[in-house]
């Protein structure tokens, strides 16, 4: 089986998107990059009965690439934005998502805000992308764009992307970008938000490049 590891780990990861409200029933979707292929979830599989196996494994080009697979297994709908942040970025994975706050951000702002530090993981202040069909090439050009110089989008009535150089590090995106939605919701219902400044942010994002690294630099393991 090709890519054992990280088929494991897009199964471990689609168990916790429900567990942690960022997905609901089969939607969503996430994929892991592995040289010039691409662990990729299912079309239409439950969750809770998706294992290794099931995992689809395509080319940078969305062509299988696993000749021992059986079946009719079909990519997610979303491969198109997958590849494409891939070929936009140096991304290692891309975790797409359908969780409630942020999706209500999508349908009212343009911008999410810097109503947090945390933002300034993200890149900043993560920008909405314009409404296109879900699964089509012009989401995935919007997506791209939108995330220039961004490692999370928000998607126009539909939900969010983010991604990351490994699995965890973009699974993590996107709880801290629902979690800036949600904040940004329940401050705007008491008034409204006070926003960090753009050199605030840019001190932030200097101190979290240092962050869990000795003054030495290098990268600490506990």
């Amino acid at each position: 089986m090709l890519l054992p590891e990280a088929r494991e780990a897009v199964v471990e990861h689609c168990l916790r998107m429900r567990a942690d409200d960022l997905t609901v029933a089969t939607s969503g979707n996430i994929s892991v990059r592995v040289g010039d292929l691409v662990a990729v979830t299912p079309s239409g599989v439950p969750y809770d009965r998706l294992d290794a196996a099931g995992v689809c494994v395509v080319d940078l080009d969305g062509r299988p690439a696993d000749p021992d697979a059986t079946g009719p297994v079909v990519p997610s709908s979303e491969l198109p934005m997958h590849l494409a942040v891939y070929r936009a970025t140096d991304a290692g994975a891309v975790v797409h998502t359908h969780p409630l706050y942020a999706t209500a951000v999508s349908v009212l702002l343009d911008e999410l805000p810097a109503v947090h530090y945390m933002v300034a993981a993200l890149g900043g202040p993560v920008r909405v992308a314009p409404y296109a069909t879900y699964g089509t090439e012009a989401l995935a050009r919007a997506s791209v764009e939108a995330l220039a110089g961004r490692s999370a989008v928000i998607l126009r009535n539909h939900g969010a992307t983010t991604h990351g150089p490994d699995l965890a590090t973009a699974y993590t995106r996107s709880l801290y970008l629902e979690w800036l939605c949600r904040l940004w919701h329940q401050a705007s219902l008491a008034g409204t938000p006070r926003l960090l400044p753009d050199d605030e942010l840019d001190r932030v994002a200097e101190l979290l490049r240092g962050y869990g690294r000795p003054a030495g630099g290098a990268v600490t393991t506990s």
